[in-house]
């Protein structure tokens, strides 16, 4: 049996590793070849939407799905385009406006999130192993035992070491929770963490709208972009029919600077928020101010950006909002006490109370008042 198993994990990995090579080299295409291709997926999912009876809609929300949503008008079609605006930056709900693009309201506002669901910190996949922690039932035992040890059951094909363990930092800081069950000393954080920020302020409004409009999405996203997104378009491609999610992901190849020269090509309005596009010394375009946005209070990946990381840069923008976040949003349901992302990131490590202060510009405009500039 356990040979038997062996064998079946071995060809699985081997099956996943040659699905990503060949996703690497759709990838390493030329970016007219990569942009006709994301014509030809457009042209495929919405003949067979017509052909199955349901309609199609583009889900908008940044750059990226702005310039899927004029690419696609671009080809000769309009669709309904919708978006949970609200929760943009008030530049990207500018173009929205300008585009038509229709608002769905969220279920629960930011601050009803955080309290009651939790805080979307380090990534979509970790943040949800730890709310599987915090939240045990008899049914996730199972699931449990493999994030804090690594070991799988059945459906895991029996596998050590799985990557269904968290990693060695974070199940330092949030696997207290089975100490009792596995023989262990982690700690435990004061706050809540979640992967279901995204489902009650985007995603349960979106589908909720396209099931009663008989509808379904084309989506912005990117492999590159890495994640659960990543994995979702290697393992299911950019046009997926299921049983009960179908969607497309045309730019599914696109690395950034493909999109980012797509939107030149077909002068996308760029919101004020990401600067505008420019080009470097080597060709590489780029955003002069933000390169990607989300929600303003998305944590994920804050822990691998250097400062000014996006709490800095909030800051800077609007400090009375910032203290409201960073020190107010929540209420410590043992103590009463007021919290907020600042006890979040005290505890992964992440700087924040601190000012942030680019020296180095500083001191470049120093040499200007001085007249001492070369």
């Amino acid at each position: 049996m356990g040979k038997q198993t062996d064998i079946e994990m071995q060809e699985y990995k081997d099956y996943k590793m040659r699905q990503r090579m060949r996703f690497q080299a759709l990838q390493n295409l030329p970016y007219e070849v990569k942009k006709r291709r994301a014509a030809e997926r457009i042209h495929e999912f919405i003949r067979e939407m017509d052909k199955r009876g349901y309609n199609c809609h583009v889900s908008v929300g940044g750059l990226d799905s702005i310039t899927l949503l004029l690419f696609i008008r671009s080809l000769g079609y309009d669709i309904p385009a919708i978006s949970v605006s609200n929760v943009e930056d008030r530049s990207i709900q500018k173009v929205h406006k300008e585009l038509d693009v229709e608002v769905v309201r969220s279920y629960k506002t930011k601050v009803q999130v955080l309290n009651e669901v939790g805080f979307p910190v380090i990534s979509k996949k970790i943040a949800g192993k730890i709310d599987t922690l915090q939240h045990p039932t008899e049914k996730n035992k199972t699931v449990r035992h493999a994030i804090i040890t690594g070991e799988c059951g059945e459906q895991g094909h029996f596998a050590k070491n799985s990557r269904m363990q968290l990693p060695k930092k974070w199940l330092q800081l949030f696997g207290g929770y089975e100490n009792e069950n596995e023989g262990v000393n982690y700690q435990v954080p004061d706050f809540l963490v979640s992967n279901r920020c995204c489902y009650y302020i985007k995603e349960k409004p979106c589908d909720d709208w396209a099931k009663a409009h008989n509808s379904y999405p084309f989506l912005g996203m990117m492999a590159s972009e890495g994640g659960q997104r990543e994995d979702a378009i290697i393992d299911h491609g950019c046009n997926y029919y299921g049983k009960t999610v179908m969607r497309s992901a045309p730019f599914g190849p696109f690395y950034r600077q493909d999109l980012l020269q797509l939107a030149l090509d077909l002068n996308v309005p760029v919101p004020e928020i990401y600067g505008e596009i420019a080009k470097k010394p080597d060709g590489t375009l780029y955003t002069t101010k933000a390169q990607r946005t989300g929600c303003g209070m998305c944590g994920f990946g804050i822990h691998l950006e250097k400062r000014p990381h996006r709490f800095d840069m909030l800051r800077e923008r609007n400090e009375k909002e910032w203290h409201f976040w960073m020190y107010e949003c929540c209420t410590d349901k043992n103590t009463g006490e007021k919290f907020g992302w600042g006890r979040v990131l005290d505890y992964i490590g992440v700087e924040w109370e601190d000012r942030y202060i680019d020296w180095g510009a500083r001191q470049i405009d120093m040499f200007k008042d001085m007249g001492l500039e070369k």
